[in-house]
């Protein structure tokens, strides 16, 4: 049923406006054969479906980009290549590809933008991760502050910034090594904290499980963590409490 049958179906008393409301949450997707797009995704959980573009082939995900556009007027990919960004920049002329971060996007320019999530590293070479965090935020409606390099190793350049996070509806610490940004920075805020281990690091620190392990046994509260160098995730989670606080 599409939406004109629905409408229909609505005006001639065949079903209620509860239910027509019901099945625009829930139902419809767009079924492109090879990939099913939720096309209602924003209507239920506030944001549009986004994009994993790593192991799709460039014609497919060309595909999906020219759809997910026409139904949205913006798309956010991540973990994109370059060679991606060129296939799908044949059909959406305007797309931007964030070489540090691998996202792939295209958004509104008369966008809104409200509260405020703030992003800090640990180092300079988590900024990769911090950087998919922050765009993610970002595409989704959220004002982001940057702090990058204030890691426990000089933790004076940390508490030179602590007052600018504290305004923050959420601070996501991105850390590799041992991890132990997001438990200091856990002391020191009043908002939600998003722990994001990444895999920088020596031998023992196994690809960032010594970190990710640090993370979630951390004695300071209010954390939460993602997986290993999941900054989209981190992003993503940062975006929803952010709008939350906003109501």
């Amino acid at each position: 049923m599409d939406i004109n049958e629905l409408l229909l179906k609505v005006k001639a008393g065949e079903i209620s406006v509860d239910e027509a409301e019901k099945y625009l949450k829930y139902k419809p997707y767009d079924d492109i054969d090879f990939a099913k797009l939720d096309t209602h995704r924003k209507l239920r959980q506030g944001f549009a479906e986004v994009v994993f573009c790593e192991g799709k082939s460039d014609g497919r995900l060309t595909e999906i980009y020219k759809k997910i556009y026409e139904e949205n007027g913006e798309v956010l990919g991540t973990r994109a290549s370059r060679r991606q960004y060129e296939a799908v920049s044949s059909v959406i002329p305007d797309i931007i590809y964030d070489e540090e971060s691998r996202i792939l996007m295209i958004e509104k320019e008369d966008k809104k933008h409200i509260g405020k999530v703030t992003v800090c590293t640990a180092g300079t070479a988590d900024i990769p991760v911090a950087s998919e965090a922050a765009l993610t935020a970002s595409f989704l409606g959220a004002n982001v502050e940057k702090i990058y390099d204030v890691g426990v190793s000089g933790i004076h350049r940390l508490l030179d910034r602590t007052e600018d996070m504290q305004d923050s509806n959420c601070v996501i610490a991105v850390a590799g090594m041992e991890g132990a940004l997001a438990s200091v920075v856990g002391g020191l805020v009043s908002c939600p904290v998003i722990a994001v281990p990444t895999s920088i690091g020596y031998g023992a620190n196994m690809g960032g499980v010594a970190a990710l392990l640090a993370m979630i046994n951390s004695c300071a509260n209010g954390i939460a963590t993602v997986n290993i160098d999941n900054g989209y995730g981190a992003g993503y989670m940062a975006a929803i409490i952010n709008r939350q606080s906003c109501k």
